[in-house]
Order: structure tokens, then sequence, then C-alpha cells
């Protein structure tokens, strides 16, 4: 059983034996870490995330702005964040009126790092609504993808030190890769992208997502409730995803690899 070392950086340190042909032997290897983080709202336990556990004040806010808890980053009141044994608990206070909305969705979530529909109980409970996008994104933006993803390697410590980490870009309409934020899952690598540009007044219509992982369902309707009118994937996107991308007016581009893309919606 291999003694896990937490880091700071957001992986862990094990031991594990390496074999190639020739020989065998113990090195110490870097994993990315992964461990629950529970989400409170005014005093509720809602959700707990399996999550990389870095910028978790970001994710905070991105998850509950993407997932429909807040309307608005002015809704979040305050946010205390505490480390434990067990896990790590992040406090909120969030407004009247968020919390009621909170109470009526009567969703208790135990999120896995690949999970899109972790505590839905019912089909009914199933929200697969999504705004109608008032604007179309400018044709140009899909010329700065190939530029951008020759950049981004660069911007992703995290799966330098372990090759297993997803990241979510932001582009801005210039052009220029903006920020940048990794963690074991996709949708928790764009929640923490969401709360950095909310944080930062970010105008999210002015820009796309790139992201390094298939397009899933749940990435396109955080972006589009978000108001980001076009997701880049470096893989595939599923069915739903192209579905919920149609029907909100969002672009939708897969398999972007150098030069290379497939437009699937809009």
């Amino acid at each position: 059983m291999s003694t896990f070392n937490h880091q700071q950086d957001g992986t862990q340190q094990v031991v594990a034996e390496r074999i190639n042909t020739a020989s065998a032997h113990h090195v110490q290897d870097n994993v990315i870490d992964e461990q629950p983080v529970a989400l409170v709202y005014n005093g509720l336990a809602q959700v707990v995330m399996l999550v990389t556990p870095i910028n978790l004040e970001e994710f905070a806010l991105g998850f509950s702005l993407s997932e429909g808890i807040l309307a608005t980053r002015q809704e979040l009141y305050d946010v205390e964040i505490y480390r434990g044994q067990a896990g790590t608990e992040i406090i909120m206070t969030v407004s009247s009126r968020a919390f009621e909305q909170l109470k009526r969705q009567k969703r208790s979530l135990a999120g896995r790092s690949g999970c899109g529909l972790c505590g839905v109980e019912s089909l009914q409970q199933l929200d697969l609504a999504v705004p109608k996008l008032v604007n179309r994104y400018p044709s140009t933006w899909l010329a700065y993808i190939p530029a951008a993803l020759m950049q981004l390697p660069k911007q992703q410590p995290l799966n330098q030190l372990t090759g297993g980490a997803h990241a979510a870009a932001w582009v801005g309409a210039d052009g220029q890769l903006v920020a940048v934020f990794e963690d074991v899952g996709r949708h928790n690598a764009l929640d923490k992208l969401i709360g950095h540009l909310s944080l930062q007044g970010q105008d999210l219509a002015m820009g796309f997502v790139l992201i390094t992982s298939r397009a899933s369902y749940e990435l396109v309707r955080k972006c589009a409730r978000m108001g980001i009118r076009l997701l880049a994937s470096i893989s595939a996107p599923t069915g739903l995803a192209v579905e919920l991308a149609n029907n909100a007016g969002m672009g939708l581009v897969s398999f972007c690899r150098g030069e290379a893309m497939v437009i699937y919606a809009n």
C-alpha cells in the first residue's frame, strides 16, 4: 500500500515501481490529488465533489453560478474554507433568494470527478434547460484556436507533473490566452475558470472556452448558462452536448488538434 504525501500544488507524492524490459526499481512519482470537497450554503450541506484541492474559492463560486444556485456573484456574501483529514468544507453565506432556490432544488449531491448527474434521484430532477443565446460567436474566433492550443501546455503545470489533469482555458476576444485552470475533473476545471472570470468581472460573452477533454453535456450546459458563446474541445463531443449547444444557439467545436477542427453546433 502506497503512502500518500499531499502537496500544496494539487499533487500527491507516491512510491511506485517502474518496470521496463531491463529492470524494475522504486521511484517517487507525482499523481494528481483528488479529495472530497463539501459545499455548504447557509449551513445546508448541498454537495460533495471530488476535486483537486487548489483554487477552491474560484471553484465554489463557479459551481454555484454554473449550476444556477447563484444568479450573480454578488449573491455570495462570504466564503470560508476548512481543511480536515477527511476532506475540505467550503462554508458559504449566500442571499436569501439563492438559499430558497437551493432548497427548492432538493438535490443532495455526491459528485465523482467525472460526474454529470450525481445526486439526481429521478428523471424529473434532471435539468437540461439551457437559455437561448442572443448573439452568435464571431467566426474569427475559430482562427484563434490553433494558437491557443500551442500555448496551452506551458500553462498546465499539474498536467506536466502528473499527466492526469484536465484544463479549462479562457481565450479572449482578441485571441489571447487569458487564464487556465486545472483539475482532475473536466467540469471542476471549468467551474474554477468561471469563478475566476466572475471575480475579475470578465464579460463572458467576449471570449470562449477551450477544454482539454471531451465535450460532455454538463460543460455545454454550464457555458450556455453563463452566456459563453463558444466551447472548443480537444476531444470528441457527446450527442447530448451537440443537442444542447444547438438548442442554446451556442458554438461547439471539437477534435481541435493543430489547424484541424470539427464544428458540431452553430
